[in-house]
């Protein structure tokens, strides 16, 4: 016994229908009696005369790219009379084109009602043809083309038809006119119309379509083939394959035919694909697993390799001039899945992996269409390709979790939130089958939870969802072993701490210091402010609670990390957390112990570079001067870095402070060049209020920048009249407002300060 992949192949692959994805003969019949607007009766065998009198009513047939219908004579050299200029008459001909129908329906191994449908009067003159190409499905129902060769006389046109690797060549001449010919073929079968080497070929185009889409073609009795499919499928289900092999947790077997999204459904299966989803259908049910037709969606990007000649500057290669190289990224997708058994599919769509396909090279040859791009710039030539085929996939029933779990979180979540509240509506039983598949989910969300650093940060919502929903299911390990395997193993981001925190509620304490403490030692050298916030939102919880471990975690990490001469990194980290982490820092480590937050007010304080007065600590104790949850482990911390900044405060204030009494102004640039020199010798005049400079743009784009580069008091505006435009630069008291801005802020810190901590400070203020 093989791999599971390789057998399901094999079985399904002795699986053929009677028919085939063509049929042609001929029919011993009257033809029909034809008219055409504008021309009158025509008769059979076609006279050259009529030929040329229908040309005159026909337009050249066009063809269809993409979206697009176009008429190109390079493409398709034909003529057609739309259906609703055509006529045809005669007692028997219905019977005929009853009886050459039903040949088609057998002969494509198709049952139930088959209807056909005039759609176009094809004349093809002497050098007509048509390209290989397929053709397009024209409503709905529609399953494959007929074509009836009317008597005439020509050579050459034959119908070249072919689907999987196989080809047929149909010559339908016929020049008796007691007799037709005709060909059928399903509706995605690339063929093409040879040219006509002489005279005239004349042909009725019918679309033949079901009107009853809802009965499935039902296959020739395959017992055997079904029956060993079921014990191959029964046992990947109930044992599973050998521990050397890959267990694939489904099998995707593509078909043969193509199919559109608005025509894939099972009644509406060709030729041998509907025989095999038959038997597949019928083994799986018997085997307890379930079944879907999908569509098989693959994308493909990867380098190109230019093997044609140099054409100039200017003009785009064709494609044939390059040759595709290795795939880099390649995306495989199974979408619009349908059950078996008609109901509602769980899933929208599911990733594919290699090792689920049956067999494993079934995709290696397709017919692709590969775009490729030219290089640009200091990029090498790409190319990219996609197709789509339709496909059957099975799975067993016990696998449905592990096919959840291949959708990801927004599939996963949503679906271990439903366990959750149908096991708490059952009465939160612990023997019931609906916890133990809600914990089976949750272990295979583990082994697949998005691990890396950067993925963290926006996972806050579905940690908190997955944490809350392990709550709600009494699952303590659980919350335990994500906090230990994921958290604490980096894929973790300060959003993550509110429902961590809620979550470590349901702990016991010694379980939940643990917690924490690995997922501080974990991430704190490279997330030092998600670390300070879980210890100060710990210890402002219910819980009101800082590991005593943790806390000298992150001290221990503030005091060597900053020390340090190549942790330029973690200072800059530190700084990107400003106020924040101060106030987090001295809270939570406050709690755990108050001589580690008096530790950490230190070295805060001596760490002026990473720490700046102004803009990380003056604004954390303003913070925290308006905090109502100080624990008293840090309030003597708090109040050693309020003292610090109310002096730095103080003594800014008692600054001299007042306007200025003339129009000196201090700048300091280093430029010495002639125009800065003279914008120096202008800032010094306590006499001159403003300056003109008129220079060209260069030069006055200069001067622009020093002044602001130096924060000059200096308003700025470029005159534009005549030439060289004008810049005049005129003196303000910026320097003074902004210090008497400054003094009002410092003011209102002490204010602060010293209504939280009761402080008495003098506070002097000298203006001149």
């Amino acid at each position: 016994m093989g791999k599971i992949t390789e057998d399901v192949a094999q079985l399904l692959a002795g699986v053929r229908r009677s028919g085939d994805f063509h049929v042609s003969g001929a029919l011993e019949a009257l033809a029909p009696g034809l008219q055409v607007e504008g021309v009158g009766p025509v008769a059979l065998p076609l006279l050259k005369e009529q030929a040329e009198r229908l040309v005159s009513v026909a337009r050249q047939a066009p063809f269809g790219r993409g979206s697009e219908t176009l008429v190109d004579t390079d493409v398709r050299r034909t003529w057609q009379i739309d259906s609703g200029q055509v006529s045809l008459t005669g007692r028997t001909w219905a019977d005929t084109l009853e009886t050459i129908v039903g040949r088609v329906a057998e002969g494509l191994s198709v049952e139930g009602q088959v209807s056909a449908e005039l759609y176009k009067l094809l004349l093809y003159e002497e050098g007509g043809f048509f390209i290989n190409h397929r053709d397009s499905e024209k409503r709905d129902g529609m399953f494959a083309t007929l074509v009836i060769s009317l008597p005439s006389v020509c050579a050459g046109g034959e119908l070249v038809v072919s689907h999987n690797g196989r080809e047929a060549r149909l010559d339908l001449a016929v020049g008796d006119p007691s007799e037709v010919a005709f060909a059928a073929f399903y509706a995605d079968c690339p063929h093409e119309v040879l040219p006509v080497v002489s005279g005239y070929k004349l042909s009725l185009i019918y679309n033949l379509w079901r009107p009853d889409a809802s009965s499935r073609p039902m296959p020739p009795d395959y017992s055997r083939e079904r029956d060993a499919l079921a014990t191959r499928l029964r046992n990947w289900s109930e044992t599973g394959e050998s521990e050397e092999a890959e267990v694939p947790d489904k099998l995707v077997y593509p078909l043969e035919h193509a199919y559109t999204p608005a025509s894939l459904s099972f009644s509406m299966l060709k030729g041998q694909d509907a025989a095999r989803a038959a038997v597949l259908a019928a083994a799986a049910r018997d085997a307890e697993c379930e079944g879907h037709l999908a569509l098989l969606s693959v994308e493909e990007w990867g380098t190109a390799e230019y093997s044609g000649r140099y054409y100039g500057r200017g003009y785009e290669a064709p494609d044939d001039d390059f040759e595709a190289g290795e795939v880099e990224e390649r995306s495989c997708e199974l979408v619009a899945l349908q059950s078996l058994d008609g109901s509602d599919p769980e899933f929208d769509s599911l990733p594919l992996n290699d090792a689920e396909l049956a067999p494993p090279d079934a995709l290696d040859d397709f017919d692709i269409e590969v775009e490729f791009h030219e290089a640009t710039g200091n990029e090498g030539a790409s190319f990219e390709r996609s197709y789509q085929c339709a496909a059957l996939v099975v799975w067993p029933r016990k696998h449905a979790l592990r096919l959840i779990n291949q959708g990801g979180l927004v599939v996963t979540l949503p679906h271990l939130v439903d366990l959750a509240e149908r096991w708490e509506a059952d009465g939160s039983e612990q023997t019931s089958p609906l916890l133990a598949e809600a914990r089976e989910l949750f272990g295979l969300m583990l082994d697949s939870w998005p691990r890396s650093v950067w993925e963290a940060a926006r996972l806050g919502d579905q940690v908190s969802v997955l944490l809350s929903t392990l709550g709600r299911l009494e699952d303590d390990l659980g919350i335990e072993v994500f906090m230990r395997d994921v958290s604490a193993a980096g894929a973790y981001a300060k959003s993550h701490n509110k429902s961590i925190v809620a979550a470590l509620a349901l702990l016991p304490r010694p379980n939940a210091e643990a917690a924490v403490e690995s997922i501080i030692s974990g991430n704190v050298m490279r997330i030092p402010g998600a670390c300070a916030n879980l210890l100060a939102l710990a210890s402002m919880s219910e819980l009101a609670f800082a590991p005593v471990v943790a806390a000298k975690c992150v001290l221990a990490a503030l005091r060597d990390g900053t020390a340090e001469a190549d942790c330029v990194v973690f200072d800059r980290t530190l700084q990107r957390e400003g106020p924040g982490f101060v106030v987090d820092l001295l809270l939570g480590l406050g709690h755990a112990d108050a001589s580690l937050a008096l530790e950490a007010t230190d070295v805060v304080l001596a760490r002026s570079g990473t720490f700046p007065m102004d803009a990380i600590l003056v604004p954390a104790v303003a913070d925290l001067s308006e905090t109502t949850t100080i624990q008293t482990g840090a309030e003597a911390a708090i109040e050693r870095l309020a003292e610090a900044v109310a002096d730095h405060l103080s003594a800014r204030v008692a600054l001299p402070l007042a306007p200025p009494t003339d129009w000196k102004r201090d700048a300091e640039f280093r430029c010495r060049c002639q125009y800065c020199s003279e914008l120096r010798r202008f800032l010094a005049d306590p006499e001159r209020e403003t300056w003109s400079f008129s220079s060209r743009a260069g030069n006055r784009s200069h001067v622009e920048w020093t002044v602001r580069q130096s924060h000059a008091d200096l308003d700025m505006e470029t005159l534009r009249q005549g030439r060289p435009y004008t810049l005049v630069c005129t003196k303000n008291q910026a320097s003074y407002e902004r210090r008497v801005q400054q003094r009002e802020q410092d003011l209102a810190n002490l204010g602060r300060i010293d209504a939280k901590w009761d402080s008495t400070r003098p506070v002097s203020i000298t203006d001149e």
